[in-house]
């Protein structure tokens, strides 16, 4: 029997009763008899479908091949969709479910971002907004400025752009590029200099009629460092030796304060050591060796001095430093030992010294407590004694005494701009003769460092002392000292120094009083870091209420500096 021809109600019913069964059956059984092409189920790229009108679910393509019809918004449904096995179905609508790859939300909310950490690699943008899932590697770091881009490429394992591979830590910027390298001896760090200059000085004896010369001057230096993970030793060395062209007779019958030979050696060397016990508690040590002569224009000088008498200081410190949280206690104890060689005269006699060879013991006690970072007030005082190899002096004065000296102060850091230390307080002394007046006065002591700019420092140091004096009825000089001094690098290569001195020399017992003023600029040009050129021009003066005691004197000096 033929059957009827369908008519268009009939294909209609079929039709319909075809995408029933579709919906029912999730479309997967009935999907091939379908003579729809998936063209018209699926819109173009950047277009809105609502979310009935879409498949339900998409046939893998074979072989694990990528579905070359799949857009951004399949690959997000599949991504958000939940296991039947494992997790809870989804119900409703997805957010940006309707969304295409142009960033559209059909909920109305912007499209989120993906959070990259600091250090993570920038995922690669294969559409638009759409990141892959395999981030690309990071982009090669740029070149310094100071590098030429015409300089050959580093390979990516150099440099630590490999993928995987870790960024290499970039280099501390050398804050001296022309100072010295030094060299290791096992776990010690040498470093050596010496600096050898000559020039000309107006009035190398600092006498009230000057007579100028020539004069030469060599400058060794040796600094010994440890390089230990505790404990530490440090070795600094410094010495100089100045000769003059020749000697300065004095026409018969004048008698001068200055020697006939003003040649003269200088050192000041010191060993510190320091024993970590535990992390709070340290033991400190140092041994020190100073080797000078009277400065020039000196009362303490004779007259009639063939030479410069040298004396030889010699002494050791020991202590403990002990830490309570913020609050720093340290005690330390030191002994002293001066002695002087005797004075040759011009007529081939010797005079003694040995009233001036004296030992000094000390005791010194520190409290500091860091009230903030970078703030550390201190109160500091010391006590000592000095004793005389002989028990009267020249003139029949027991110079025996006793002083000492408290201050208080603070130790700062101030955004690194300003650091150092400064303090104020009151330094005395007795002496066992009481024809000896007591000497006492206001102590001053500061040493600090501003950094105006990476190329200009200024820097401040005072400080307050008080000296023996063989004079007569003198009990002792009272020095106070201010120095100023501006660094500025015009160059990293090219530095200019200007430092300006001043100085109060008042002597107890005495109507004496002194002050002296020091203008000195330098110009250093360094070659490398192992040589230096340093030229000097120094103008001193010392003005005395003392008729012939003031002077004034010019200094031009020109060398170089040999250092590792």
């Amino acid at each position: 029997m033929t059957p009827a021809p369908a008519t268009g109600r009939h294909r209609r019913a079929a039709l319909l009763r075809a995408v029933a069964a579709c919906l029912l059956t999730g479309g997967a059984g009935h999907a091939e008899a379908q003579s729809l092409t998936r063209d018209l189920f699926r819109p173009e790229r950047g277009a809105f479908v609502a979310p009935q009108d879409r498949p339900l679910q998409r046939t893998t393509p074979p072989s694990g091949a990528a579905d070359p019809y799949a857009t951004d918004d399949d690959t997000r449904r599949d991504r958000n969709a939940q296991s039947r096995l494992s997790g809870s179905p989804n119900f409703g609508l997805q957010p940006s479910l309707g969304a295409a790859g142009t960033g559209y939300d059909a909920l109305g909310r912007k499209r989120q971002k993906p959070k990259i950490f600091p250090g993570a690699p920038q995922p690669k943008v294969v559409g638009p907004g759409s990141p892959a899932l395999i981030p690309a590697p990071p982009p090669p770091r740029p070149a310094p400025p100071s590098q030429s881009a015409a300089k050959p490429p580093v390979s990516a394992a150099f440099n630590g752009t490999l993928p995987g591979q870790p960024t290499r830590r970039r280099l501390k910027p050398d804050l001296e590029p022309f100072g010295p390298v030094g060299d290791y001896a096992g776990s010690f760090l040498f470093k050596g200099a010496i600096e050898v200059n000559g020039g000309a000085d107006s009035n190398p004896g600092r006498t009230n009629k000057p007579r100028g010369s020539g004069f030469y001057k060599v400058s060794p230096e040796l600094m010994v460092t440890s390089d230990w993970d505790r404990h530490a030793l440090v070795a600094d060395l410094r010495g100089s030796y100045t000769g003059y062209g020749h000697d300065f007779t004095n026409p018969p019958g004048v008698v001068s304060s200055a020697p006939l030979n003003l040649d003269r050696p200088e050192f000041d060397g010191h060993v510190d050591g320091r024993l970590d016990v535990t992390r709070d508690t340290r033991l400190l040590g140092q041994g020190r060796l100073i080797v000078g002569t009277d400065n020039p224009g000196s009362p303490n000088i004779q007259a009639g001095l063939a030479k410069y008498p040298i004396y030889t200081q010699t002494g050791v410190s020991g202590g403990i430093d002990q830490s309570f949280n913020r609050l720093q206690v340290t005690a330390i104890g030191s002994a002293d030992r001066r002695v002087f060689q005797q004075s040759q005269l011009t007529d081939g006699s010797t005079f003694t010294n040995a009233d001036r060879n004296y030992n000094r013991y000390a005791g010194t006690g520190r409290v500091s407590y860091e009230l903030l970072p970078g703030l550390k007030p201190f109160v500091e005082g010391q006590v000592d004694n000095r004793t005389h190899d002989t028990t009267v002096d020249r003139f029949g004065f027991r110079r025996n005494s006793n002083g000492g000296y408290v201050k208080g102060g603070t130790s700062f850091e101030l955004t690194r701009l300003l650091t150092g230390e400064a303090s104020i307080g009151y330094a005395a002394r007795t002496y066992a003769d009481p024809r000896l007046l007591k000497l006492d006065g206001l102590l001053t002591t500061a040493s600090l460092i501003w950094t105006v700019t990476p190329l200009t420092t200024v820097k401040f140091g005072a400080d307050t002392t008080i000296d023996e004096s063989p004079l007569f009825g003198v009990s002792g000089v009272l020095t106070r000292s201010y120095t100023a001094e501006v660094d500025h690098d015009f160059r990293r290569w090219l530095t200019a120094i200007g430092k300006f001195t001043y100085a109060t020399y008042d002597y107890q017992g005495s109507s004496r009083s002194d002050r002296f003023t020091s203008l000195e600029g330098n110009l250093v040009y360094k070659l490398n870091r192992s040589l230096w050129v340093k030229g000097t021009l120094r103008r001193d003066q010392l003005d005395s209420n003392i008729v012939g005691a003031s002077y004034n004197a010019t200094v031009v000096m020109l060398g170089v500096r040999l250092q590792n």
